[in-house]
């Protein structure tokens, strides 16, 4: 196997953002409130076998949250990342290093990892890699890119048909953007890799006018459609090659929806929103009073798209600037993170809360010690405990770091959310096995899909095992729990 060193892009790495499929909410948007940040853990390095630059979190069925790390752990300069898990309360276990270690298949993970149906998580890494890791740490490589495509770089996404759908950044076949220009493919969850669209199909006027490099995941929406975006390539009749946003089909029918202006590219994977419409950032343009510091925006299916937010909008930018990763939380209103900005002088970037219609409160302000933004942002989720956690790529405990290296942290958001369920996966015909993921869900006494009762097996405390049963149909799945409380999931269970 070919020894492949990390070299960081940072923002390529830190712009991406958690992906999962749509979310319906009940009840209204509620504004921002009280909250309270905890620092959990700041990575160190190969000094002590750590990890440097943490890629996200994704919640196991066993109640822990698990993440790789670009570099760290054994290996001197050639260190190649590490597996790890943490508990909600901040306790780290390091599960296996890459390549040097316990995980010798895989090396300098690109990407957040996806959790499958089957309790298993799935990721890339820059040796061109699909893999499988356990939460025990069993890695497996699933298929390996040519060598003449370069890593995909994007979280894979879990689509309903139970296949994962991802983006390779300079794959493709086409070499109209001076080398490949990007692809979308297709993978079985056994390994089978099948290109959908490779872009740069089509050119007019030197521009590629079906996009070129997609940087982030991609999104399944309510249509069953995938969405996506293109850091490159386009042309909004007045500038090419400042990217585009499309719709895929799951078979590869690509049609871009819109394309952007000038100087204004994507900085985050798409989400869809409640209201069946898309959400996103871009990292620079937009009319903020003191610099163009990036905008929110939300854009329809058939490619309309408003500006809801202009970021810097504040002296000193102390709203944000550079917005590069949203999350869609149980309360209706997006969360984010921005690379600069700030009240705290010195630039580190910020957490933000926005509503669907565009009201931006800050929530947290970065001073490095926490997390450090202008070395590559960070990444958000939701806890079925109702809590946000997330990663930022640099900073730490040891901030300015000048004895000892920060690499990045992880924290926790707790903005008085209440607990929910989680489905894997969210889909399934009536007969089909679900794993449920929660908390406190030992001694529940009762498992609906859309009211309708179904059996299930308690596992453990965060794990139940139900049935789709007959005469489901696609809504919430709700569980109650020994306590005599009801929770639902953050998102409809669709049932074929």
């Amino acid at each position: 196997m070919n020894r492949t060193r990390h070299q960081a892009n940072k923002f390529h790495m830190a712009a991406i953002a958690l992906t999962m499929l749509t979310l319906f909410f009940a009840g209204a948007v509620r504004p921002a409130q009280a909250q309270t940040f905890t620092s959990l853990y700041s990575f160190q390095g190969t000094a002590s076998n750590y990890g440097a630059y943490p890629m996200g979190l994704v919640q196991g069925t066993n109640g822990y949250l698990y993440g790789v790390t670009a570099a760290g752990g054994i290996g001197g300069d050639d260190d190649a990342g590490i597996f790890f898990k943490i508990s909600t309360s901040g306790e780290e276990t390091l599960l296996c290093t890459f390549y040097f270690g316990s995980c010798p298949v895989a090396q300098n993970p690109t990407a957040n990892l996806v959790q499958g149906s089957n309790g298993d998580f799935y990721g890339v890494d820059a040796a061109n890699h699909m893999f499988r890791i356990t939460p025990s740490a069993k890695v497996s490589i699933l298929y390996t890119l040519p060598t003449t495509s370069y890593a995909a770089a994007a979280p894979l996404v879990l689509a309903t048909n139970g296949d994962f759908y991802g983006t390779v950044k300079n794959g493709g076949v086409y070499n109209n953007c001076y080398g490949p220009c990007g692809s979308v493919f297709k993978m079985t969850p056994a390994g089978k890799l099948t290109t959908l669209h490779s872009f740069c199909a089509v050119v007019q006027n030197s521009a590629c006018t079906d996009g070129d490099e997609p940087a982030f995941a991609l999104v399944q929406g309510s249509d069953g459609n995938l969405y996506g975006t293109t850091s490159g390539g386009g042309n909004d009749g007045v500038n090419a090659g400042y990217g585009t946003i499309f719709k895929i089909t799951p078979t590869g029918t690509l049609t871009t929806i819109y394309n952007f202006p000038g100087y204004t590219q994507s900085s985050s994977a798409l989400v869809q929103g409640a209201d069946g419409n898309f959400y996103g950032t871009t990292y620079t343009g937009g009319s903020g009073i003191y610099g163009a510091g990036g905008t929110f925006f939300t854009v329809t299916p058939g490619g309309k798209l408003t500006t809801l937010y202009n970021f810097c909008n504040l002296q000193n930018c102390a709203d944000g600037s550079g917005p590069a990763s949203i999350y869609l939380a149980t309360d209706g209103n997006f969360y984010g993170i921005t690379w600069y900005g700030g009240v705290n002088n010195n630039d580190q970037g910020t957490i933000f809360q926005i509503t669907p219609s565009g009201t931006l409160t800050t929530v947290h302000n970065f001073d490095g010690t926490d997390g450090s933004g202008p070395g590559g942002g960070g990444t958000l989720m939701q806890d079925t405990n109702g809590t946000l956690y997330g990663t930022m790529l640099e900073g730490g405990e040891s901030w300015p770091c000048t004895s000892i290296v920060c690499d990045g942290t992880i924290f926790s958001l707790d903005m008085g959310l209440a607990p929910f369920v989680e489905t894997l996966p969210t889909s399934g015909k009536v007969g089909a096995t679900v794993k449920i993921l929660g908390t406190d869900l030992k001694g529940a006494t009762s498992v609906t899909f859309n009211g309708t009762a179904a059996t299930f097996k308690v596992a453990s405390s965060s794990e139940i095992t139900a049935k789709v049963p007959v005469g489901a149909t696609s809504g919430v799945v709700r569980v109650v729990t020994a306590g005599e409380t009801t929770l639902t999931s953050n998102a409809i269970f669709q049932v074929p």
